[in-house]
């Protein structure tokens, strides 16, 4: 069986294509330029009038190179779906001074560029540089999505759903989805409609982190662990014991620090954090369906996991298939065979 693997990042798009047939340290890796910063430094370099098509995709530096234009007093178009890149609620993408347009509706006059979160003719290509033929029989992609209902704050909204999942203790992988994601995941539906017509599984980058941590050879021995991918935007903290999901706690990654991330994980694993004490602090919020207790150490990913040294913990950088960069892409071929049994 054969997997390709994009965690698509703020960043960077970490890339793997894994091959059952082949010890998973032989497997070929890309890191990239995010599509948000490719499509950011694409609409930089424009000096005129912009037309955004395509699909909802992370926002981030898009969104301020967007702002910059309509500051240079150019216009800015976007399709529905491109336009929800910017915000969810497109009443609020209106008030920014972008014109809406209905999908499909073209502007031949004006420079268009399509937004998408992947992009999987350059990957073929850049894998046909170095002569490997990219075949698969599962594309699994990861991105970070909050989900959006109509009136209430994508935080509370982005946290009732993961609340959800967790009522007992789980796995990471069931964060995944099957070639379907729920409606209100507008990011994923995008990387689905545009991977229409291969076999699919999307899930949460956060989620796909974790889970690839507990791909980690160290980490498999573990009893009772905690697990922090540390982004550059969000960190996401989950208690682990028997391989399940205990609780969780996202919060913001600016806004912490390691006298914060200690007393957090302590109380994580005692069971009494609070979902109100992390939002009233900015973050997302928190959930514990069960206490671990004493656990062994922190396990560590993402780019900003530095931060976790300075803490009181005990911490092991997690390096899923021999490479720390490849934990989402790692946890992902985990969600894939979960969901293949």
């Amino acid at each position: 069986m054969r997997i390709l693997t994009l965690d698509v990042g703020a960043g960077t798009q970490d890339v793997m294509l894994y091959d059952s047939e082949q010890p998973v340290e032989n497997s070929y890796k890309m890191v990239l330029p995010s599509p948000t910063r490719i499509f950011a430094e694409k609409i930089r370099k424009h000096h005129n009038d912009l037309f955004l098509s395509g699909e909802t995709m992370g926002g981030g530096s898009i969104n301020k190179a967007i702002k910059n234009h309509l500051e240079k007093g150019y216009r800015v178009l976007m399709t529905e779906n491109a336009a929800r890149t910017v915000r969810d609620d497109l009443n609020r993408v209106k008030w920014l001074g972008i014109e809406i347009i209905p999908s499909g509706e073209m502007h031949p006059e004006i420079s268009q560029i399509e937004l998408k979160d992947v992009d999987l003719e350059a990957i073929r290509e850049a894998f046909d540089i170095f002569g490997v033929e990219l075949e698969f029989d599962y594309i699994a992609v990861a991105v970070q999505d909050h989900g959006y209902s109509e009136g209430m704050g994508d935080r509370n909204f982005r946290f009732s759903k993961i609340k959800e999942k967790l009522e007992s203790p789980q796995p990471p992988e069931v964060f995944a989805y099957s070639n379907t994601a729920p409606d209100y995941f507008t990011r994923m539906n995008g990387v689905l409609r545009t991977l229409k017509g291969y076999n699919v599984v999307i899930m949460d980058s956060k989620f796909a982190s974790i889970c690839g941590a507990t791909c980690d050879e160290y980490v498999k021995d573990l009893d009772s662990f905690i697990a922090l991918d540390v982004g550059n935007g969000h960190t996401l903290a989950a208690s682990f014991k028997d391989g399940k999901i205990m609780g969780v706690f996202e919060h913001h990654t600016g806004m912490l620090t390691p006298d914060k991330i200690t007393r957090f994980c302590r109380e994580l694993a005692q069971g009494t954090l609070s979902h109100e004490q992390i939002h009233e602090d900015g973050g997302h919020g928190a959930w514990v369906a069960e206490p671990i207790g004493d656990f062994q150490c922190l396990v560590a990913t993402g780019p900003k996991r530095g931060i976790l040294k300075e803490t009181s913990f005990k911490v092991h950088n997690a390096a899923p298939a021999g490479d720390v960069m490849m934990a989402g892409p790692s946890g992902l071929v985990k969600a894939v065979k979960y969901i293949k049994k």
